[in-house]
């Protein structure tokens, strides 16, 4: 995807230059799978450019929704974003680290593309080590927040690459979340899965199957999208 200074959805624009997180696919892709239904209060644990806020707002119209974000420039811009949108009286934003956010309300639905990188090579520039590395937020802070601020019925929906979405499915589980909802995402077929989107509910409550899908962006040509990609991004993307 492009690195523009805003992209255009079919219900808002996202302005991202002062962003070092830019609209990615993968995003995109978490905020039209995530399951809304049922969710009156939503929150969303670094959002950046408000991007995942804004899509659930399009597809839960009654949802009241916080977003956190810990850098400031993002900030400044999700809040931008979410005033010239037609959900800025449903979004809420804090700029602060989810560690010493503290809310009135529990969650009944929680959501985060969270930094991802346990250990990587480093950027030289800060914002950007913020936003992939998890030297703000490492998964057993992560999960600490999510035990914290999440309703006991509750869900959390979770972005990661493959091999950290490992490492984060035997973290969470061994805390007794359970995974009830799981999709696996490709640029195309005979390609390696490169991301991975997981739902979790506390493992105490009723029991369900867990799903477990795949998704390809592309088909085998690499330029095509796929029909299933397609009718997931259909109401967002404006080429679809």
């Amino acid at each position: 995807m492009a690195r523009n200074t805003h992209f255009q959805f079919k219900q808002f624009t996202v302005q991202q230059d002062q962003c070092a997180m830019k609209v990615c696919t993968d995003a995109c892709v978490l905020g039209a799978w995530v399951n809304v239904e049922n969710a009156d209060r939503i929150l969303d644990i670094g959002t950046g450019t408000g991007l995942l806020s804004l899509m659930i707002a399009q597809r839960n119209t009654y949802a009241s929704i916080d977003a956190v974000e810990i850098e400031a420039e993002a900030f400044y811009q999700a809040g931008e974003n979410v005033e010239s949108s037609p959900f800025n009286g449903r979004i809420t934003l804090f700029h602060a680290a989810v560690q010493d956010f503290t809310s009135e309300h529990l969650y009944d639905l929680i959501i985060t593309n969270p930094p991802f990188f346990q250990a990587d090579l480093r950027s030289p520039a800060e914002k950007i080590n913020q936003a992939h590395h998890a030297d703000t937020l490492d998964f057993a802070a992560l999960l600490s927040s999510l035990q914290r601020l999440l309703a006991p019925e509750g869900r959390f929906a979770v972005l990661l690459p493959v091999e950290e979405g490992s490492l984060f499915r035997k973290m969470a589980e061994e805390q007794n979340w359970r995974l009830d909802h799981e999709l696996t995402l490709f640029h195309q077929p005979n390609k390696k899965a490169f991301r991975v989107l997981m739902e979790f509910r506390n493992a105490a409550g009723a029991a369900c199957d867990n799903v477990s899908e795949t998704l390809y962006i592309y088909q085998e040509d690499g330029i095509t999208h796929d029909p299933k990609f397609r009718e997931l991004l259909k109401d967002f993307y404006l080429k679809f």
